[in-house]
């Protein structure tokens, strides 16, 4: 398989726009399951190194750099909470008005400048006993996790959203949203079941194939836009990665048909 494409490069930097399906490093498991960093290592060299991971199943931008003073650098910005994220994801379900109420608790607190359309999610997350690789809620004594959530368009049965995670845990959006009563569509840990957008639940009097195939059939989570400081100007970036095309094929249908309703 090819390297994913790249989307930024300058001498110190790399960024591939990851697909979904796609490991980022080596399955702990199978050590011979292709991966990312691996094409990139075969093809590249090893001085090459990723700065963050995202899910196999999340496609987007998976940023890195091609010496250690860079790497060094970068990473203490993520670990900092200092780089910018924006991830969007098609969600099954309405966002509940409760969202969007501001809460008298202090440790509810979100972030100054919450818009009317936007809700903060500030739930703590472990490891699930009951499902090993899968993680949940807990309300304290967890690992601490934030995310900003904005609704930018609404279809009577999915949400379509762009998520700012503040921290960056495992699954933490997934999670998070699946909590607001948002699971992402398609999501196999989190999803609740529902994994199925067809043309013919949008159009009325639809005459298409029996054998019909959904309008995105992978997690409906893309890491669209990231915003760093450059190791070597020390100048902001911002990398963007577009909507992969299941997601604007979905995305016209919904609006076409869907918002109609």
């Amino acid at each position: 398989m090819p390297i994913p494409p790249v989307i930024y490069e300058d001498d110190t930097l790399i960024a591939f726009d990851k697909p979904s399906g796609m490991l980022v490093a080596p399955d702990r498991w199978d050590k011979k399951r292709e991966n990312l960093m691996g094409l990139v290592h075969d093809k590249m060299g090893h001085g090459v190194a990723n700065v963050h991971r995202l899910d196999a199943d999340t496609s987007g931008i998976l940023l890195c750099t091609k010496e250690k003073s860079a790497l060094d650098f970068v990473s203490g910005q993520f670990q900092s909470k200092t780089v910018k994220k924006i991830y969007h994801a098609l969600c099954v379900g309405t966002p509940a008005a409760e969202l969007f109420v501001r809460s008298d608790d202090p440790d509810d607190e979100p972030p100054e400048g919450l818009a009317d359309d936007e809700f903060f999610v500030d739930r703590d997350l472990i490891d699930d006993e009951d499902n090993p690789g899968r993680m949940r809620t807990v309300r304290k004594h967890g690992k601490a996790s934030q995310t900003v959530v904005k609704v930018l368009d609404r279809f009577g049965g999915f949400t379509f959203v762009e998520c700012r995670p503040v921290t960056g845990r495992t699954h933490q959006l997934r999670v998070h949203l699946q909590y607001s009563g948002l699971p992402i569509l398609n999501d196999p840990f989190y999803g609740d079941g529902v994994t199925e957008l067809k043309l013919s639940q949008l159009k009325r009097g639809y005459k298409g194939r029996l054998d019909e195939k959904p309008l995105i059939s992978r997690l409906a989570l893309h890491a669209s836009r990231l915003t760093v400081k450059h190791p070597i100007t020390k100048e902001m970036i911002v990398i963007n990665a577009p909507l992969p095309n299941e997601f604007e094929v979905a995305l016209k249908y919904l609006r076409k048909f869907a918002a109609a309703r």
